[in-house]
């Protein structure tokens, strides 16, 4: 973090809405120990004044239209490794939440949250380098560990397979990319099934895009 001279810790505020950008900059003046030193529309202004600020938070909006907020988080994690990034939102998708976690975010905020919520989540991810702060729906949040679980199961080999079934490769085709033996495929796909609770591939496959553990194929 970056506090200024009066020991204040700096913000930077990206969201696209005007009067949202307003209620956020005014509720979190008054408060004694914050500031914020940078309100910008986009991800590219806001990247900018994270550049020059050097800002201990980062409110962002996830849900800028037209922009990639994972591409916005990566490049002020680059210009301003310090600061901790928390994400402002609408929807609280659990495949987007579990990555931006997995970019190094500092929390998710749907935009039903109070202000106080809002000030002591700020707090909160300042207080520590581990703490993450969740302000989502039980659902989400239930997809997020289902997800985590998943990924603690799964080994690399068995994500390589699932992945190249939800591109609809067959048992063989998948042999052949990987080099290994069909028979070794249809073992492995038989654990992949255990540990979804899935009975066929084609399930194996929604299941694993409904948690956000693949992307489905294109």
């Amino acid at each position: 973090m970056q506090p200024d001279r009066a020991g204040q810790l700096r913000i930077v505020l990206i969201d696209d809405h005007a009067l949202l950008r307003e209620v956020v900059c005014e509720t979190l003046n008054v408060e004694p120990d914050m500031v914020v030193v940078g309100v910008a529309a986009s991800g590219a202004a806001g990247i900018a004044h994270c550049e020059i600020e050097q800002p201990g938070v980062v409110l962002l909006d996830g849900d800028i239209p037209d922009e990639s907020v994972t591409e916005t988080v990566h490049a002020i994690r680059s210009t301003s490794p310090n600061a901790r990034i928390l994400i402002v939102s609408m929807p609280d998708d659990p495949a987007l939440v579990r990555q931006l976690l997995d970019c190094g975010v500092r929390g998710y905020l749907n935009k039903s949250a109070s202000r106080n919520d809002l000030v002591s989540s700020i707090r909160a991810v300042c207080a520590d380098n581990i703490r993450i702060v969740l302000h989502i729906s039980v659902e989400a949040l239930t997809h997020i560990a289902t997800t985590a679980n998943c990924q603690d199961k799964l080994t690399r080999r068995e994500m390589e397979i699932l992945t190249l079934v939800s591109k609809a490769m067959s048992n063989r085709q998948i042999s052949r990319r990987l080099t290994i033996a069909e028979g070794t495929v249809k073992r492995h796909l038989g654990t992949i099934f255990t540990k979804l609770g899935a009975r066929s591939r084609l399930e194996a496959v929604n299941k694993a895009v409904s948690i956000g553990l693949i992307a489905r194929a294109g």
